[in-house]
Protein backbone atom coordinates (compact mmCIF):
# COMPACT_ATOMS: atom_id res chain seq x y z
CA UNK A 1 0.00 0.00 0.00
CA UNK A 2 2.64 2.17 1.19
CA UNK A 3 4.48 1.90 -2.86
CA UNK A 4 1.22 2.14 -4.15
CA UNK A 5 0.55 5.81 -2.57
CA UNK A 6 4.11 6.79 -3.32
CA UNK A 7 3.53 6.36 -7.03
CA UNK A 8 0.18 7.97 -6.66
CA UNK A 9 1.72 11.06 -4.85
CA UNK A 10 4.93 10.88 -7.21
CA UNK A 11 1.99 11.09 -10.42
CA UNK A 12 0.10 14.10 -8.43
CA UNK A 13 3.34 16.02 -7.51
CA UNK A 14 4.31 15.76 -11.89
CA UNK A 15 0.78 17.03 -12.43
CA UNK A 16 1.40 19.78 -10.20
CA UNK A 17 4.83 21.14 -11.50
CA UNK A 18 3.02 20.86 -15.23
CA UNK A 19 0.16 22.98 -13.89
CA UNK A 20 2.52 25.21 -12.55
CA UNK A 21 5.18 25.36 -14.88
CA UNK A 22 2.76 25.68 -18.12
CA UNK A 23 -0.73 25.32 -16.83
CA UNK A 24 -1.19 22.74 -18.39
CA UNK A 25 -3.52 20.07 -16.43
CA UNK A 26 -2.11 16.24 -17.51
CA UNK A 27 -4.67 14.06 -15.82
CA UNK A 28 -7.48 16.90 -16.91
CA UNK A 29 -6.18 16.76 -20.36
CA UNK A 30 -5.96 12.71 -20.36
CA UNK A 31 -9.56 12.17 -18.72
CA UNK A 32 -11.91 14.90 -20.18
CA UNK A 33 -11.28 18.04 -18.18
CA UNK A 34 -11.14 18.89 -14.22
CA UNK A 35 -14.80 18.65 -14.10
CA UNK A 36 -15.16 14.75 -15.28
CA UNK A 37 -16.31 12.10 -13.16
CA UNK A 38 -13.23 9.80 -13.81
CA UNK A 39 -10.59 12.81 -13.20
CA UNK A 40 -12.35 13.72 -9.98
CA UNK A 41 -12.06 10.21 -8.84
CA UNK A 42 -8.44 10.51 -10.06
CA UNK A 43 -7.91 13.68 -8.09
CA UNK A 44 -9.55 12.26 -5.30
CA UNK A 45 -7.46 8.81 -4.95
CA UNK A 46 -4.15 10.87 -5.36
CA UNK A 47 -5.11 12.90 -2.30
CA UNK A 48 -6.18 9.87 -0.30
CA UNK A 49 -2.76 8.70 -0.98
CA UNK A 50 -1.41 12.08 -0.18
CA UNK A 51 -2.90 11.14 3.39
CA UNK A 52 -1.98 8.09 3.90
CA UNK A 53 1.78 8.97 2.89
CA UNK A 54 1.71 11.08 5.76
CA UNK A 55 2.00 7.94 8.03
CA UNK A 56 5.27 7.27 6.34
CA UNK A 57 6.80 10.62 7.60
CA UNK A 58 5.99 8.60 11.42
CA UNK A 59 6.55 5.16 10.58
CA UNK A 60 9.98 3.43 11.68
CA UNK A 61 11.50 1.33 8.90
CA UNK A 62 14.21 -1.42 9.11
CA UNK A 63 13.65 -3.91 7.00
CA UNK A 64 16.04 -1.60 4.57
CA UNK A 65 18.46 -0.23 6.78
CA UNK A 66 22.11 -0.83 6.56
CA UNK A 67 23.13 -3.46 9.28
CA UNK A 68 25.23 -1.81 11.98
CA UNK A 69 29.18 -2.24 12.97
CA UNK A 70 29.06 -2.60 16.22
CA UNK A 71 26.34 -5.10 16.19
CA UNK A 72 24.06 -3.37 18.36
CA UNK A 73 20.64 -4.00 17.70
CA UNK A 74 21.06 -7.38 16.67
Amino acid sequence: MDRLSLLLVIVGAINWGLVGLFQFDLVAFLFGGQASLIARVLYTVIGAAGVWSISMLFAHRTENAAPRIDGAGA
